[in-house]
């Protein structure tokens, strides 16, 4: 169990928590959500014991072990694969260590043979001879072939090198579990393993992420930093989000009598946990839920941004059609013979295992690159809103944020460009500020903003989601669902590409996969598997 009692932390005169006190248990999984700048990491950071409290203390029960899980991808480049996982299990790869140079001595003493009798026999009660296979093990399920596990840490790629150190932090079942964004760089299918890894883990687990899914699918509580101070709610994210509207819209409904108000928080809380995605997931959060004093339900006092496509003109039934397009870089095929036709209703969700194939398609489609080989056509009511990766060439002049968004609007008025800042929450002197100074998610929220001012009836968006804090993809994904006309979109967010898409294809070096499911079903219907290991060169991760 981990006790913080009074934590405070300050620098100079921004207090960034102030006076915090809480308890993670046993056999929960805490996510910590909050704003892009609340302090997620920091906490975390607090938590382990990388940086201390201005004041106050972080209580840990004697003789549990923490393991974090490391954001240094060059920290163990000198190492082999599989003795940087053992290195997360310190305590064992300490003894592992000065066993290993024990025996190794040519003056070996007597006082060196009862040493080693000693460490041999803790070795044995810490299950030291199952060390390396258990190793392997988390390896392998983690996507790290065979081949590599005794290669070193410096000729892995960046996405093998998160994956092994997922390992490391996993290794051992530690009892506190600190994981600070782990499904970055991880593909659906090692997502899915994660998860129901945390489903059966018996311990301690707090967890920074924005991918909502995985919160929704791990999580047994969430704990929301908001204006310096954290509270702990039963629930995952999704529990968290919809009972906070729910009481905002209840407290609005001030003639409605407060037994009715119990009633319909009552029954949602029913409803969720019937609900409930995983059933072991499922079992922990109903009981939970079912001991939940509906008091302890609260408005959320989050700033949601407004955000709404509204197109200009309503689309004909012939959107885009895609005639055999390929593209290369270098001797590197990113994709070929690309050929569909999108319709009126379309919500399509491009996915690759090579992101640049994705953005190199977008970026051709969008009218910003040449195709190698074939050819696409827009249909003729189609007006275009493209939201690229890279965006960093929009905001390269030294215009305030209004003069910045006036560019893109009819209305030159600023009364009415200040109306659509506020909207994405730059409201008084942050609409001011200079746009050579935002932040990548503020500057996510201007182009949101650009867009809505064209009112295009197509949009093609590349991973917008990057950036922004789990309030703006909320709100964005609501936006998308409810939008009217046609989406092709990628994203690394799990539930935005299950709630918007309603039809997935996937590019490749050998040609398409095109379904029309949801991305939940794609993912796991076996001819897709099928068809995706005869479309990408072997051993390719996604």
């Amino acid at each position: 169990m981990i006790t913080v009692n009074n934590v405070s932390l300050r620098y100079g005169k921004r207090i960034l928590f102030d006076e915090v006190n809480l308890k993670f248990t046993k056999g929960n999984c805490y996510g910590i959500i909050g704003a892009n700048g609340a302090g997620k990491s920091t906490f975390m950071k607090i938590i382990s014991g990388e940086i201390e409290p201005t004041t106050g203390i972080i209580d840990i029960t004697p003789g549990e072990r923490m393991a974090v899980l490391k954001q240094n991808h060059f920290e163990f480049d000198q190492h082999s694969v599989i003795h940087t996982v053992m290195m997360g299990h310190k305590k064992l790869w300490n003894i592992i260590q000065e066993k290993d140079a024990l025996y190794a001595k040519p003056d070996f003493s007597e006082e060196d043979g009862i040493r080693v009798g000693d460490l041999e026999a803790e070795f044995g009660e810490m299950n030291g001879w199952n060390a390396e296979s258990d190793a392997a093990e988390l390896l392998s399920n983690l996507g790290i072939r065979e081949e590599l596990h005794y290669e070193f840490m410096e000729n892995l790629s960046g996405k093998e090198k998160v994956r092994v150190l997922l390992a490391q932090a996993l290794y051992g079942n530690p009892d506190i579990l600190l994981m600070d964004e782990p499904t970055n760089d991880l593909d659906i299918d090692t997502i899915s393993w994660l998860e129901n890894f945390l489903a059966d883990y018996q311990n301690t687990v707090i967890v920074v992420s924005h991918d909502r899914h995985f919160l929704d699918a791990v999580c047994t509580h969430v704990a929301d930093i908001d204006y310096g101070k954290i509270t702990i709610f039963t629930g995952n994210y999704s529990f968290w989000y919809q009972s906070s509207q729910l009481m905002l819209q209840l407290m609005s409904q001030k003639n409605k009598k407060t037994e009715d108000k119990r009633k319909e928080l009552q029954d949602f809380i029913s409803r969720f946990s019937a609900n409930a995605s995983k059933a072991k997931q499922a079992t922990s959060r109903k009981k939970a839920l079912e001991k939940l004093n509906i008091e302890e339900l609260r408005p959320s006092t989050r700033k949601y941004p407004g955000i709404f496509f509204t197109p200009e003109r309503d689309l004909g039934d012939q959107v885009l059609q895609v005639n055999q397009i390929s593209k290369k870089i270098g001797d590197k095929t990113l994709f070929h013979n690309i050929t569909f036709t999108a319709e009126k209703g379309d919500k399509i969700a491009i996915v690759s295992r090579d992101p640049l194939a994705k953005t190199n398609f977008f970026e051709i489609i969008a009218g910003e690159k040449e195709a190698d080989h074939g050819t696409f056509k827009w249909g003729v009511t189609v007006t275009k809103n493209y939201l690229p990766n890279e965006n960093h060439t929009f905001f390269t002049g030294d215009l305030n944020l209004i003069d910045w968004l006036r560019q893109y609007s009819k209305d030159k008025d600023e009364s009415f460009v200040r109306g659509f800042l506020g909207r994405m929450l730059f409201s008084g002197e942050e609409s001011l500020k200079s746009c050579k100074v935002l932040s990548g998610g503020e500057k996510v929220r201007c182009m949101i903003s650009r867009g809505m001012l064209l009112g295009g009836n197509a949009l093609i968006l590349d991973e917008p989601t990057n950036h922004l804090d789990m309030e703006s993809i909320t709100a964005f994904n609501n936006a998308l669902q409810d939008f009217k006309g046609f989406v092709i979109f990628t994203s690394h967010d799990h539930q935005f590409m299950q709630t918007v898409a309603n039809r997935i294809i996937e590019i490749t070096p050998n040609g398409i996969i095109d379904k029309l499911m949801s991305y939940d079903e794609y993912i796991v219907d076996p001819k897709v598997k099928e068809l995706q290991d005869q479309l990408y060169p072997a051993g390719q991760l996604v």
